[in-house]
C-alpha cells in the first residue's frame, strides 16, 4: 500500500528511487564533497555516505548561502541527488534545490517526512503536484547504504 505525503512542490519533475534519510540538517558549504556526492561533515550521522542518485530526505539546510553553490556543483559533476525532500523550507534549501534542478517537495504541514520515510525506502517524488509517495518499504530499515 502506497502512503502519500502532501507538501508543496518547489522544483518540478517526477522521479522514483531509493531514499537516503538524514535526521540532521546538512551543510552544503564545506559539509559535502560535490565531486563524489558525499557528506563530509565529520560529526554528521551520514558522514562519508553518498547521496548521489538517491532521494535525499532531510530536515533542511544549515550554514552559509554557499550551500546552493556546492549543490549546484553536484549537478554539474553528475553526483547530485535524484530528488530532495526537506522539512523546513529556507532560502538556502530552496535555492540549492533550484540550482541543482532536481524534483523537490517541502512544507508537509504536521507531517515530517524525516519521521515517515526510512533510508532504503523506495519513494516517488512528484515536484509538479507536491506529493511524495512511499512506494515500498526497505527490507532492513537499519541499513545505511554507502
Amino acid at each position: 500500500m502506497t502512503k502519500e505525503l502532501i507538501g508543496r512542490g518547489l522544483v518540478p519533475g517526477v522521479v522514483e528511487g531509493e531514499a537516503l534519510v538524514s535526521h540532521e540538517t546538512i551543510s552544503g558549504w564545506g559539509g559535502i564533497d560535490p565531486a563524489r556526492g558525499v557528506i563530509i561533515e565529520r560529526r554528521h550521522e551520514l558522514f562519508d555516505v553518498s547521496f548521489s542518485g538517491k532521494i535525499l530526505v532531510f530536515p533542511g539546510a544549515k550554514g552559509s548561502s554557499g550551500w546552493s553553490g556546492f549543490f549546484q556543483s553536484t549537478r554539474l559533476m553528475g553526483t547530485a541527488p535524484l530528488a530532495m525532500v526537506f522539512t523546513a523550507m529556507t532560502t538556502k534549501a530552496v535555492l540549492g534545490a533550484v540550482v541543482t534542478r532536481v524534483p523537490t517537495v517541502s512544507e508537509f504541514g504536521d507531517v515530517d517526512p524525516v519521521d515517515e520515510i526510512a533510508t532504503g525506502d523506495i519513494v516517488r517524488v512528484d515536484g509538479d503536484r507536491g506529493v511524495v509517495a512511499i512506494v515500498r518499504r526497505a527490507a532492513d530499515q537499519a541499513a545505511v547504504p554507502r
